[in-house]
């Protein structure tokens, strides 16, 4: 097909949205190792899980062979207000670049969470109200999550507590103003409202937080108060599968086109975004039916894919959760308080990081000024301003596109951008008054976590 006869912006019409969920565990050969029981090391049973999430959920997460679930009506109504979302192709960019290479995006921020979040916080509240529970307890990094969260916990009228990394509640006050505009409380983390956030204030007295911290908190909360159900938006097996609705529209939309992408791109942090985006793409790999080269970009400050260990490790600082084997920094790495919040969490995605071992995809890391300056490039070609966490994946589609202007190749390259950075002004700010840094790890720093990992 010609050039100009792809549309800037594919629509799929509602009758074309997928109405399944893709579970891509269904088709791994090697299924991503189970979670651990935290005291006796044994794989967490159904009934353990229970007591900390929703019992739909629960199977779900532990479900390794059933390939497809029908997305309930219910959701499926709700995702009609948002979705499809179009898959878009970056002439204008193309064009800014000079390069042979055909990019397309997935953009996901067209609903007021500005993310691909929503995608699974509707489903998680939906089946705690199925459950009868009375509402949800969760942690959310540069805040689109717990945005997502409370706006879906309002919409089934749930209550949403959402413990927020403290660095980005400081960097971020519009963000936590949305969440309590959809009835959330918001409460910096670590705090002293916990017994594991005063343990942590107390080692670590002037902590930025994390992720891990802020998970700890949020699952003794739950825990602790009945009625109430923790439920998160990255890392697990459920997230991934409910995030599949993001590739199952864009292979949908390509394969309209007859487009094939070459590279697929997707920043990562804990992999809901990621293994969304890749889904049907890697089902058809491991099928042996198609070959795709998948990149999962990172931040250098917390490099668990490039710079980490697979290993069992606990998904959370406080130590309270159960033990995932993944790609890891360790629970207690604390990383600098770089502007892409949604990416700052210790370990990966059990599935990713069992793809990634098997030598499915492969993953590179990027300093945020680099991510700045490709985001500021992206938004003055093609008009949106990008999250920081999207602009991972921009970076590396600009490297990748320039290699294409080298060699004279004509790739298709596709990204998945997952939000806007409406809410990341002042990050945006440090950027251009030179005050942002690029700090990245030592290897003698990260083998002080590594040491400190649980033996299994």
């Amino acid at each position: 097909m010609a050039r100009n006869d792809i549309p800037y912006k594919i629509y799929l019409t509602e009758s074309e949205m997928p109405k399944y969920w893709y579970n891509l565990r269904a088709d791994m050969k090697n299924k991503p190792a189970p979670l651990l029981n935290p005291g006796t090391h044994q794989p967490m049973t159904a009934e353990e899980l229970n007591g900390v999430f929703c019992d739909e959920l629960v199977r779900q997460e532990l479900d390794n062979d059933t390939r497809e679930y029908p997305v309930p009506q219910e959701i499926l109504d709700f995702y009609k207000m948002y979705r499809p979302s179009p898959l878009v192709r970056a002439y204008c960019l193309e064009k800014k670049l000079n390069t042979p290479a055909k990019i397309y995006y997935k953009f996901e921020g067209n609903n007021t969470s500005g993310s691909h979040k929503l995608n699974s916080a509707i489903a998680q509240a939906y089946y705690a109200k199925m459950q009868g529970l009375k509402g949800v307890t969760t942690e959310t990094g540069a805040g689109q999550w717990g945005t997502a969260l409370s706006m879906a916990c309002a919409y089934f009228e749930l209550d949403c507590k959402v413990y927020m990394v403290k660095v980005s509640y400081e960097q971020k006050p519009f963000r936590r103003e949305v969440m309590r505009v959809y009835g959330a409380s918001v409460t910096p983390s670590p705090s002293m409202t916990t017994q594991v956030g005063q343990k942590i204030l107390a080692e670590h007295p002037g902590t930025t937080g994390s992720l891990g911290c802020a998970i700890s908190e949020a699952v003794e909360t739950a825990v602790g108060n009945p009625g109430y159900r923790y439920v998160l938006g990255s890392v697990l097996n459920q997230v991934l599968l409910h995030q599949s609705v993001i590739g199952m529209e864009t292979k949908i939309a390509m394969d309209k086109y007859d487009i094939k992408p070459d590279v697929i791109i997707g920043c990562a942090g804990g992999g809901s975004n990621l293994g969304g985006l890749i889904a049907p793409f890697m089902g058809e790999k491991l099928r042996g039916e198609a070959d795709y080269d998948i990149v999962a970009v990172e931040p250098a400050s917390c490099p668990s894919l490039t710079r980490g260990v697979y290993a069992y490790d606990f998904c959370d600082t406080g130590m309270v959760c159960p033990l995932a084997k993944m790609y890891t920094l360790g629970s207690d790495f604390i990383p600098a308080p770089n502007h892409a919040g949604g990416l700052r969490y210790h370990g990966m995605s059990p599935i990713l990081s069992q793809l990634y071992d098997d030598g499915m995809m492969r993953a590179i890391s990027v300093p945020q000024t680099r991510v700045f300056e490709a985001a500021e490039a992206f938004a003055r070609t093609e008009g949106i301003l990008p999250a920081p966490e999207s602009s991972h994946a921009i970076c590396a589609a600009i490297d990748e596109a320039m290699k294409c202007k080298e060699t004279g190749e004509e790739k298709t390259i596709l990204f998945g951008l997952t939000g806007t950075g409406y809410f990341d002004l002042v990050a945006y700010e440090k950027f251009h008054n030179g005050q942002m840094d690029d700090y990245i790890p030592t290897d003698d720093e990260l083998e002080q976590f590594r040491a400190r990992l649980p033996r299994i």
